[in-house]
């Protein structure tokens, strides 16, 4: 289970450190892409297998699914730890998500996110109020 919130420098070269839990949970090679909310996914491979799976069987009728489908896998790459622990996260996503010398890297269950530090606390303080409600109405449902 990938979880936990740490925050790091971005070099020169884009590249971020992935803490050893994380890297841990998603192995030697795994995919970062364009996520929802001005956020970078990472997802493990078998994830990313499971969710290319899943949107294959979408009809190419749906614009919609073909629009998220397109932005998703054109946005992706595969990323290798180096020796060190860091990632590159290439320009486009990096710019994307607006990350510039510090990051916030986050687990979420099955994936990590990768956010600016300004996009994370301005996402905190919109999600605060909500997260009580939704607490409840989950705990309702016996989550």
């Amino acid at each position: 289970m990938l979880l936990g919130e740490f925050q790091h420098s971005v070099d020169k070269k884009g590249r971020v450190f992935m803490p050893a839990k994380l890297r841990e949970e998603l192995g030697e090679k795994f995919i970062a892409t364009r996520g929802i909310g001005k956020c970078l996914f990472v997802f493990p491979m078998d994830m990313w297998n499971e969710l290319y799976e899943k949107l294959r069987q979408l009809p190419l009728t749906d614009k919609g699914a073909q629009q998220f489908t397109r932005m998703l896998f054109a946005s992706a790459t595969e990323c290798e730890p180096d020796k060190q622990g860091r990632i590159l996260l290439p320009q486009r996503l990096r710019e994307y998500a607006g990350i510039d010398e510090e990051a916030t890297v986050i687990g979420v269950m099955t994936r990590v996110e990768i956010w600016s530090p300004e996009n994370w606390s301005e996402y905190n303080n919109g999600s605060e109020d909500d997260f009580d409600d939704t607490l409840a109405n989950l705990a309702g449902r016996g989550i």
